[in-house]
């Protein structure tokens, strides 16, 4: 891989960068071919559908959690560690969409996101509805380093050495 921009390192012999498949969709959103719409269109279902059935277990956890008749104090915090946890989840899962994260932050937001995946379910739903989630991101690393393999791969015309001076 490359450490610039994730694009996969090319074999001997093959032309230029290539394009790092997204999951759920491989390489399709590069030219929006093999049935790319019909991936998103179940993406998007798929993650809502999971957001839905998501919520309806939390909501069996909070009857749970009435049926135990622990309080109201307890059973409010509860309510709140999901839903921020959620919100914090989905700005960082749509961030993710569009710059690289972190490892190291990535490694410490793990408890979170997993607290919050709600959020990211929805983050990746609303994403899908316009592109491949993940696919700005992929695009302008893939074209900058296809622009950049160009650059390299593009020979001078002459002999810079048989130049005459002008004078």
């Amino acid at each position: 891989m490359s450490e610039t921009n994730g694009t996969p390192d090319t074999p001997a012999g093959s032309t230029g960068p290539r394009p790092e498949p997204l999951r759920f969709f491989g390489t399709t959103w590069v030219d929006r071919d093999n049935s790319y719409t019909a991936r998103r269109i179940a993406v998007s279902a798929g993650s809502l559908a999971t957001a839905a059935a998501a919520c309806l277990v939390l909501r069996l956890a909070y009857q749970g959690l009435q049926i135990a008749d622990i309080g109201s104090f307890v059973t409010l915090l509860m309510v709140l560690m999901f839903a921020v946890c959620s919100a914090l989840a989905f700005r960082h899962t749509w961030d993710g969409f569009t710059k690289r994260p972190d490892p190291d932050r990535q490694a410490s937001l793990r408890g979170l996101l997993t607290i919050g995946f709600v959020g990211s379910l929805l983050a990746y739903f609303f994403r899908s509805l316009t592109e491949a989630p993940g696919e700005r991101l992929h695009r302008e690393e893939y074209e900058a380093a296809r622009k950049q393999h160009q650059n390299r791969t593009t020979r001078r015309t002459g002999n810079p050495a048989k130049k005459r001076r002008r004078g």
